[in-house]
């Protein structure tokens, strides 16, 4: 087959037709078939000739042929063993390594590795699975591997909460768990009417940049602040960090001091604070504790 028919509706209708496959909710099948969105996503990727290339979710494999024709190896993951067979039947590219598996279990960095990866420049791009999105984030964020970048398809409303600006509705533990690690753009939205069969949610494609850490506070202790406070939304900081604060044996006069030295009020609640008064307020509290 050629793969680019497959960024057709009707030649992926077929293809699933010839195999007899239906679509997996639970793996949230959705196969992108748009010329221009496919070209945005490798594009804002940066893809070299030298380099390597992550992607989460081969599905049919049209993303990976893109992916193939910019970069020197791509590595992809599938979890569904249909789609396996259908991949490794129709598409034969010497620089692609498929790993049936589940991506949040398999080691990344020795998936690579064992492809001859050495260190150098290596990107995640992907149309992440919606149901996985969050997790899938964090590990690619959280791990060893320096992705340069990370660019991936998501449900708009997870791209809005990575965005989110304090104070708002969509602002919380993700939003900070992202802005820890990377900066982030939303490069494109991307409309229902471009996959095949339709998502019941509009998409986007965001590009997250890793960077050092912009708070110099130890992390563990910081998250265990921001858990906290976003424990219970409605809920002043006082209130929710309360049990913290008693391990941490801090009374609630130096918390209300420690308020009062970051120039917060005594009711603020922890949806308003941003990242780096955040990390203030885990490093007086810290302080306080020793």
């Amino acid at each position: 087959m050629d793969y680019n028919e497959l960024v057709s509706p009707r030649a992926v209708k077929a293809l699933m037709q010839q195999y007899q496959i239906r679509f997996k909710k639970r793996f949230g099948q959705n196969f992108l078939v748009d010329r221009n969105i496919l070209r945005k996503i490798v594009a804002s990727a940066g893809l070299q000739p030298g380099q390597f290339a992550l992607e989460i979710g081969t599905g049919l494999g049209t993303l990976t042929y893109a992916l193939a024709h910019a970069c020197r190896q791509v590595v992809t993951i599938e979890i569904d063993p249909d789609l396996v067979a259908v991949f490794r039947e129709n598409l034969n590219l010497p620089n692609v390594h498929l790993v049936f598996g589940d991506a949040l279990k398999l080691d990344w960095e020795k998936l690579l590795r064992d492809q001859g990866w050495k260190g150098e420049r290596v990107s995640l791009v992907a149309n992440l699975p919606y149901y996985l999105t969050s997790p899938l984030i964090i590990k690619a964020l959280e791990g060893d591997l320096a992705f340069d970048p990370i660019v991936v398809m998501v449900q708009k409303e997870v791209a809005q909460r990575i965005q989110a600006a304090p104070g708002t509705k969509d602002y919380g533990l993700l939003t900070l768990a992202v802005r820890y690690h990377a900066d982030v753009e939303t490069i494109a939205k991307v409309p229902k009417t471009v996959f095949v069969p339709p998502p019941d949610v509009e998409s986007a494609i965001i590009k997250l940049s890793p960077r050092p850490p912009c708070v110099q506070v130890d992390r563990e202790a910081l998250f265990a602040v921001i858990r906290a406070a976003f424990s219970q939304r409605r809920k002043t900081l006082k209130n929710t960090l309360q049990g913290l604060c008693q391990d941490w044996g801090v009374t609630d006069q130096q918390f209300g001091q420690i308020l009062e030295e970051l120039n917060l009020p005594l009711k603020v609640r922890g949806e308003s604070l941003s990242l780096e008064q955040f990390g203030e307020l885990t490093q007086k509290l810290r302080a306080s504790k020793e």
